[in-house]
């Protein structure tokens, strides 16, 4: 354990140094470490999971390609001691978070707006007995009837192997369509995998909310916007309404933090 994983430079050599076999990580902070090592650095890892944020394709590539080594994605809650599944190696399936780990019950509960998953609950052994809040200090406020609503809007195959949409509260509500704000973020993450990118919902008088990109890519412009979201087929609506250029502010953990985009800063263009 160590205690600030964006070090990245000290951590790759603590992984040679000390014959580390197992590694977890964010997209940010693997995608720190893989472009910082050589390709022998990693020899002594058997596993290396990420979790935390939405794993990307490019991350996912250079480790295979750069280190032979593919990486596990699982999901997880404080509330929930803190897993709820993950791939392994014996059973694996790219763009999921894998499978719900045993004695784990689960259910989706419909999304207004949403055709495809719904709200995720769980109830098992390692679910939290609850919250003590500020208005009952001495007692434990249990979910109701042993059910924990994540916040997360997921789907789950036919194979059991579960899929990430997005946070109840990442989702913005234009026109009176449901859009994933991850989805977004996905479709630019593609366009420009080399810069970091983020999408928050903002007021809009005609159609209820509208999308804001905050992006460390100067190149991207409406243009380029227009251009990669119709190779991508998807909605004129998913389309960003203001860009602001600038760094993307980030947790400890390497997450974005999403409440420090709030404020514009450096340049926009509408």
């Amino acid at each position: 354990m160590y205690p600030n994983p964006l070090q990245h430079r000290i951590i790759t050599e603590l992984i040679y140094d000390t014959n580390a076999t197992i590694l977890f990580g964010t997209d940010y902070t693997l995608n720190l470490y893989a472009n910082n090592a050589s390709s022998y650095d990693f020899y002594s890892l058997r596993y290396v999971m990420a979790g935390a944020e939405k794993l990307k394709s490019s991350t996912f590539s250079t480790w295979t390609e750069k280190f032979g080594i593919r990486i596990l994605e699982a999901y997880g809650l404080t509330e929930a001691s803190p897993g709820l599944c993950t791939n392994t190696a014996m059973h694996f399936k790219r763009g999921t978070v894998g499978r719900f780990f045993p004695k784990i019950e689960h259910k989706l509960t419909p999304v207004d707006g949403l055709a495809q998953g719904g709200r995720l609950w769980v109830r098992g052994p390692n679910v939290m007995k609850g919250y003590i809040l500020h208005s009952h200090p001495n007692r434990i406020v249990p979910p109701k009837d042993g059910w924990h609503d994540t916040g997360d809007i997921v789907d789950v195959d036919e194979d059991g192997f579960v899929i990430i949409l997005d946070r109840a509260k990442r989702f913005a509500k234009i026109a009176g369509e449901m859009v994933s704000l991850t989805a977004v973020e996905r479709i630019i993450n593609q366009s420009s995998p080399q810069c970091a990118h983020a999408i928050i919902a903002g007021p809009c008088a005609k159609k209820g909310e509208q999308l804001i990109l905050f992006t460390e890519d100067t190149t991207l412009d409406k243009r380029v916007l227009i251009s990669r979201f119709k190779k991508a087929q998807a909605p004129d609506i998913w389309l960003p309404k203001t860009i602001i250029y600038g760094d993307i502010p980030r947790l400890p953990t390497g997450k974005v933090n999403y409440q420090a985009l709030r404020v514009p800063s450096v340049s926009t263009t509408n």
